[in-house]
């Protein structure tokens, strides 16, 4: 009978995701590293599972732990497992790795901790081309952008990266920056009329003066 110490036990970490949309730009949180390996390099927040913690409970932490936004007010998801046997330098390492998307009012609080030493919103269109990522992190953030970007045309999403109250304009701008294109306005008005009529979203009170006139806003229903 084999015993446990003869089975092969890589090492579990997690890794965050973390997307926000500002000025109508998506864009994507990092960590400068104060550690090594990789240390001063950009990364995603991170790190080791802890022996009595489930993913996402080490997930959250780790968010938490290492950019201080409010895990409560935050949209996780599990994305998926890397485990390419070389991805770590230091020992065989397998990572899930999870996607967080945040309102755009949560982001002043965003600010380094732990073994993070800075954190920085990079613009996802502009700045994060050619940006060289610690790890296989820009291969995660790859996987993260397409699995955002084929969600949205199915699921609410989209209503984690606006205020708690939108305009239509509001709203089309999500999807144009997360999707990277331009919406037909009148298209778009369509799709939305969609999600009044099957109680996705709902008007809110007041108004939001956006232009010449002020614009009905919106919120998420609590069922939809």
């Amino acid at each position: 009978m084999a015993r446990k110490d003869d089975h092969p036990r890589p090492a579990l970490t997690v890794d965050v995701v973390v997307f926000t949309i500002l000025d109508s730009d998506l864009k994507l949180l990092l960590i400068r590293r104060d550690l090594e390996p990789y240390r001063d390099s950009w990364a995603l927040p991170g790190g080791f599972v802890r022996e009595d913690e489930d993913l996402m409970r080490a997930a959250e932490r780790e968010l938490t732990e290492e950019t201080s936004l409010p895990r409560e007010h935050v949209f996780l998801e599990q994305l998926y497992t890397f485990g390419a046997p070389a991805r770590d330098p230091r020992e065989r390492v397998v990572s899930v790795a999870h996607y967080a998307l945040v309102r755009p009012e949560l982001v002043p609080l965003a600010r380094a901790a732990s073994d993070a030493a800075e954190t920085r919103w990079y613009s996802v269109a502009s700045e994060l081309p050619g940006l060289e990522l610690a790890f296989d992190h820009e291969q995660i953030v790859e996987l993260a952008l397409e699995r955002i970007r084929g969600k949205l045309d199915y699921a609410p999403i989209g209503f984690e990266l606006v205020p708690r109250t939108f305009t239509v304009s509001e709203l089309r701008g999500v999807f144009e920056a997360i999707k990277g294109t331009s919406y037909d306005p009148a298209n778009f008005r369509r799709r939305f009329r969609r999600m009044l009529t099957d109680k996705v979203i709902e008007e809110a009170p007041g108004k939001r003066q956006t232009g010449a006139r002020p614009a009905t806003v919106y919120r998420f229903t609590a069922g939809g």
